[in-house]
């Protein structure tokens, strides 16, 4: 019975160490339960103690990190914003190419995608002939890649200048100098075998020595008097365009050696005449004739009273001079003058002859061709091409027939009196002196070439280029379409 007692003893300790415990977990749990009420309150507390303008710490960082992420945002955006804003509308389109046989201002605008040729056309007609668009000549149209529409057209009308029209809405035409980098350059060589080779051998172009044979024509027969051992300097411009060699300017001066004798051309411009080439004496280069109508070729009958015709059979005079040349040779009128005949004569097949002063004509067949445009009664100047060797009429094979008829006589061209022109006057012989004895110092080497600059020595004469018009030529030419215009009313 003592023992009886002792069981509910125990367990009723038991039942208190478990109560004890359980008092224990949930009222830890109630104490840390509180813990972040209790924070709260006090931050709403000190919240609204703060003085205004002041942010609770807890809420400033989470404004921070809210900041800071919009700012990453806009800085991520800005780029593509600031790429959005400068984003380019798309290139013009550029179109190059060269004036084909055929080709038109309309045809050309139109190929290029252009619809507003209408337009251009009628501005260029202000200052240049639609007539003039020459093949081969270059050009350059841009259009705008939204609208198709020409911008910007530019026709190189020969090396000097370029036509140029420019606008979308009202387009403007002009004709502009084309610029050139110009460099002055001496070149210097004796003949072996021919002029060509000889300037060929230097590295040069053909075109120095048909320069030099049209600057001496009248001195040196280049067809018969070349002898090995003749010797050339020459002075001139090279021209660059864009670091690009577009070929020679004008020869300063030049000697030219012709067997055993020397002859000197220097470039001066006498007053308002036009700049020209004269010998240390002042004496004019240029004469009435030149001594050939051919810069290079080889005379294959003289001038004779009794010569076997190679056709006929029979003897019979050839008063000219037969120069074999290949076809279509060009052949270059001897003088100024007036062309009085174009077209067929017979035996001599196509012919020109070609009236000069001082009673004198000058006489071309065989010619398998004219120069463009050339017709009886206009004017041309002396070197002018104005038709091509051939074998037309009366010939068993390609030359010129030349031949020279004073006050109605035929006279040997060979031996005719030729006149040169006028002289440097007597009031600027002064200043030729001067220029001469420059373009001496810079031929000879005494001067630096660097020195040069375009126009020091020499100004450049004001050249007219086919089609380019001036006020005159247009106000005749809207004449004739007002009258055209009324006419078709």
């Amino acid at each position: 019975m003592k023992r009886i007692w002792f069981i509910p003893l125990v367990a009723l300790i038991c039942l208190a160490i478990v109560l004890a415990m359980q008092e224990g977990m949930f009222g830890g749990q109630k104490r840390h339960g509180a813990g972040p009420a209790v924070e709260n309150v006090r931050q709403e507390a000190a919240s609204e103690a703060a003085p205004a303008g002041e942010a609770d710490p807890s809420v400033m960082t989470g404004a921070s990190d809210e900041a800071l992420s919009a700012d990453k945002k806009a800085e991520a955006d800005a780029p593509a914003a600031e790429n959005t804003d400068r984003a380019e509308p798309p290139a013009d389109a550029v179109h190059h190419g060269t004036v084909e046989k055929g080709d038109t201002l309309s045809t050309v605008l139109e190929n290029a995608g252009s619809s507003s040729s209408h337009q251009y056309a009628n501005a260029v007609k202000e200052v240049f002939s639609l007539r003039a668009f020459r093949t081969g000549q270059p050009y350059v149209v841009v259009t705008d890649s939204a609208t198709g529409r020409v911008k910007r057209f530019e026709y190189e009308i020969d090396q000097e200048r370029r036509l140029v029209v420019e606008g979308m809405e009202d387009p403007v035409a002009r004709v502009e100098m084309i610029e050139y980098v110009t460099l002055l350059e001496t070149i210097r060589a004796s003949i072996e075998d021919n002029l060509f080779q000889a300037v060929a051998d230097m590295g040069e172009g053909p075109q120095i020595a048909i320069l030099l044979a049209e600057l001496f024509g009248s001195e040196i027969n280049f067809i018969r008097d070349l002898q090995p051992g003749d010797s050339f300097s020459v002075l001139v411009e090279k021209r660059y365009r864009e670091g690009e060699y577009k070929g020679y300017g004008r020869i300063l001066a030049a000697t030219f050696t012709n067997q055993g004798k020397t002859f000197e051309a220097f470039l001066f411009k006498d007053g308002k005449e036009r700049p020209q080439y004269y010998n240390r004496k002042g004496e004019n280069l240029r004469k009435t004739l030149l001594q050939a109508p051919l810069s290079f070729t080889r005379i294959t009958s003289r001038f004779s009273h009794n010569r076997r015709h190679p056709i006929l059979g029979y003897s019979r005079p050839h008063l000219g001079v037969d120069y074999g040349a290949p076809t279509g040779t060009p052949v270059k009128a001897v003088g100024d003058g007036v062309v009085i005949k174009r077209g067929w004569a017979g035996g001599y097949g196509n012919q020109i002859i070609l009236k000069h002063d001082a009673g004198l004509e000058s006489w071309y067949a065989h010619l398998s061709g004219y120069a463009r445009g050339l017709k009886k009664g206009q004017r041309v100047r002396q070197g002018q091409v104005i038709g091509f060797v051939g074998s037309t009429g009366l010939s068993t094979g390609p030359h010129l027939d030349f031949r020279l008829k004073q006050n109605g006589k035929f006279v040997n061209p060979v031996k005719a009196i030729n006149p040169r022109g006028k002289p440097v006057s007597k009031a600027n012989m002064g200043r030729f002196t001067e220029i001469m004895q420059l373009e001496s110092a810079y031929l000879n080497g005494e001067k630096k070439l660097s020195d040069y600059e375009v126009g020091s020595i020499v100004s450049p004469a004001a050249t007219s280029s086919p089609g380019v018009k001036d006020g005159a030529e247009q106000r005749d030419e809207n004449k004739s379409e007002a009258k055209s215009s009324r006419k078709r009313r």
